[in-house]
């Protein structure tokens, strides 16, 4: 790839990275905070509430998703990706500055509500601006290679915001850090959007898209990023969903849910357990970009199979094991084991939905069945978790994750392979369609 590729792929991944930190450090640092807005009692029932609003931040991803999906594909990618970071900057600030049960009752909980609710319109766009242009930035021939690093971005930015928590483990008391502590990887991550979105503003559009606007001028382009359009695409827009649904489940549990399971479930200090995510996430960063040039090579299909098929196999193994791990290097085998498995679907699924859609309705085609599949899977992953924890059948968790990869494989054996589509192809063959004779 070229060094105006290269630096369309890094700066679309840094501010990738910094979204996806204010996404995370949420999760990341939800059991110091969890009893800070919510009255004493059981710390499961604590972590259930957080959790919760965790989840209500998914179910505003497909709004954001429709949102600025539609801004994507009208405005361009580089409209929707600056405009993605500067909400995301927003509720980091809010939750910054949310007061606590103490001081203002339940109104802290209502602040970090609304703050979630921010970035769940945020990262609904985000991740289909990211995938669309990450995607239409690369060599056709290395798209599988240059849309791995949205993965690698989002992994970066838990990385960062798990290695702040193991810095201020190690620094500050625990009554510090459940006291105010929590409070300095938002008030970072404002500051880091802010950096990203004066980058972002000085980016470069994709090709694919200038390309396809010049198209637009001779075919007419009132269409483009509409629902009207969309649906013109609904088998595409429901292969989204469907070969999301056991992706994203599996990657929510052995990312943001693993640190608590390991503290919560396997009986790890909190100290432990977030290293162990740690060392397992840089691992799983560096996989990503290996699994996409694999798959330049051999095809989009033969990993997403085998990513179901392991999870299908392995979850319940896996989870069973972690959960006797007992100390540091057998969590960490196994939960490298449990990524490596998820890589599959991670280090190629942005370009597989990208792949699926035409360049004037991609962004919004991938948006917004991601969003509604995220909403209803992968934001709802812990709560359901913590939910069969509560009610004593923890294991039920476990067959939950493995029923929902058994469906996606279903999808990935009957899906045609998209390595070798033209991005540009819908546009070209529309514009020569009416060109005159």
């Amino acid at each position: 790839m070229g060094r105006e590729q290269w630096k369309k792929i890094l700066v679309g991944s840094a501010g990738n990275m910094v979204e996806w930190f204010d996404w995370f450090v949420y999760a990341s640092f939800a059991t110091y905070f969890a009893g800070a807005f919510f009255p004493d009692g059981n710390p499961t029932a604590q972590l259930m509430n957080t959790a919760g609003i965790f989840a209500v931040g998914f179910f505003m991803r497909p709004v954001g998703g429709w949102l600025l999906g539609r801004v994507g594909d009208r405005k361009g990618r580089k409209a929707a990706l600056t405009l993605t970071v500067t909400l995301m900057s927003a509720s980091a600030v809010l939750i910054a500055i949310a007061p606590t049960y103490a001081v203002a009752g339940y109104g802290g909980a209502v602040v970090l509500l609304v703050a979630r609710l921010l970035q769940g319109l945020s990262v609904g766009g985000e991740y289909a601006a990211s995938a669309t242009y990450l995607t239409e930035a690369s060599d056709p021939k290395r798209r599988g290679f240059a849309s791995s690093f949205q993965y690698v971005s989002m992994t970066a930015g838990q990385i960062v915001g798990l290695g702040l928590l193991i810095v201020l483990q190690r620094t500050l008391s625990d009554d510090a850090l459940h006291g105010w502590g929590w409070r300095i990887p938002f008030v970072i991550g404002a500051l880091g959007a802010a950096i990203i979105f004066y980058l972002r503003r000085n980016m470069l559009e994709t090709e694919v898209y200038e390309e396809s606007a010049d198209a637009d001028a001779t075919v007419g382009g009132d269409d483009k990023g509409t629902m009207k359009a969309l649906w013109a695409h609904r088998r595409e827009a429901f292969l989204v969903v469907a070969l999301t649904m056991g992706g994203t489940v599996a990657y929510y549990t052995y990312t943001t849910y693993l640190t608590k399971y390991l503290s919560n479930s396997a009986g790890l200090s909190k100290e432990t357990a977030t290293l162990v995510s740690f060392c397992a996430l840089v691992v799983f960063a560096c996989i990503q970009p290996l699994a996409g040039a694999l798959s330049d090579r051999i095809g989009r299909r033969p990993l997403l199979i085998t990513f179901a098929v392991g999870s299908t196999f392995l979850t319940v193994p896996i989870m069973t094991l972690l959960q006797h791990a007992g100390s540091f290097w057998p969590a960490l085998g196994l939960s490298l084991l449990a990524l490596v498995v998820v890589t599959g679907y991670t280090s190629i699924n942005a370009c597989v939905k990208a792949e699926l859609f035409p360049t004037g309705i991609r962004a919004l085609g991938v948006a917004l069945p991601y969003a509604l599949a995220n909403a209803l899977f992968g934001g709802t992953a812990e709560y359901v978790a913590l939910w069969f924890k509560d009610g004593g059948i923890e294991s039920g968790f476990y067959w939950y994750v493995a029923g929902c990869a058994a469906v996606s494989l279903i999808v990935y054996l009957t899906m045609r392979e998209t390595r070798d589509i033209d991005l540009g192809r819908v546009q070209r063959a529309g514009a020569a369609q009416e060109q005159p004779a």
